[in-house]
């Protein structure tokens, strides 16, 4: 049987390296993110090729709850089921909150945080009639401390560990279980773009911001890759892994062991 598996914000980033590991296992995908849209479609015919399964997209909106709700159903509808969801949707606004932008805190926690909710809420009503689920969320290691200057993400990301334990509880007796996985920083174009804004505006070299800002809380002075993520998160959809549950991985470089 093929295993089904939405990720969500997947056409990029740390939710496309997911999304990768789940399509060189076989699973039907469905995709979700936004992005321009022949982009999109050359990266899902590209994975679909790549997988023994399926490969969909829909663009859900994940500020929009019922976007979030049709998203799960035409999964469900497509592929019979959702066995697996990983929320990995996010974005990131840096700035002391007395400068924070309202649109910008309430834009984070309903990405980050409350998109999964509404995923959960739609999804798991099926897993637990089915007897099988997994659920992912992609916290962070500012889901487990915190930094300045990051008041929105870290809340809404405090707030995923928290919304994963609970879940974990309430799913503990329906073969379904739901995990956090805590990336430390990880190397994205999103990131490499931040490295270089970031040598201009302190007038250092790209490597110092790598070691001197962004490696400064990781122990082993290396990022953490999409590929890693994708492998615990493949592991975790397993059979062996049905006795995880209500965990935070870090997957961090040693940061949070500090």
């Amino acid at each position: 049987m093929t295993r089904t598996a939405i990720i969500t914000g997947s056409t990029s980033g740390i939710g496309l390296g997911i999304a990768e590991a789940f399509a060189a296992e076989g699973f039907n995908i469905m995709l979700n993110g936004f992005g321009d849209a022949d982009e999109i479609e050359a990266t899902r015919a590209e994975l679909d090729a790549k997988s023994a399964g399926t490969v969909a997209y829909n663009g859900a909106d994940m500020t929009k709850p019922d976007q979030i709700e049709q998203l799960v159903l035409q999964t469900e509808e497509q592929f019979g089921a959702v066995d697996i969801l990983v929320n990995n949707a996010g974005i990131q606004h840096v700035a002391p909150i007395e400068e924070f932008p309202i649109s910008k805190w309430d834009a984070i926690i309903a990405i980050n945080m409350s998109s999964a909710f509404h995923t959960i809420r739609a999804a798991l009503p099926g897993m637990k009639k089915r007897g099988f689920g997994r659920i992912i969320n992609i916290a962070s290691a500012h889901g487990l401390v915190a930094s300045p200057y990051k008041s929105a993400y870290v809340t809404a990301k405090h707030g995923i560990v928290g919304l994963t334990k609970t879940i974990a509880l309430e799913a503990a007796q329906d073969g379904v279980t739901v995990n956090a996985v805590c990336p430390g920083y990880v190397l994205t174009p999103l990131v490499e773009g931040q490295v270089a804004d970031t040598a201009k505006a302190r007038g250092i070299t790209e490597d110092e911001v790598k070691n001197d800002v962004m490696l400064k809380a990781q122990p082993t002075k290396e990022f953490v890759t999409v590929e890693q993520l994708g492998a615990v998160c493949v592991f975790l959809s397993t059979e062996a892994a049905a006795s995880v549950t209500g965990v935070s991985m870090p997957v961090d470089g040693g940061w949070v062991a500090q």
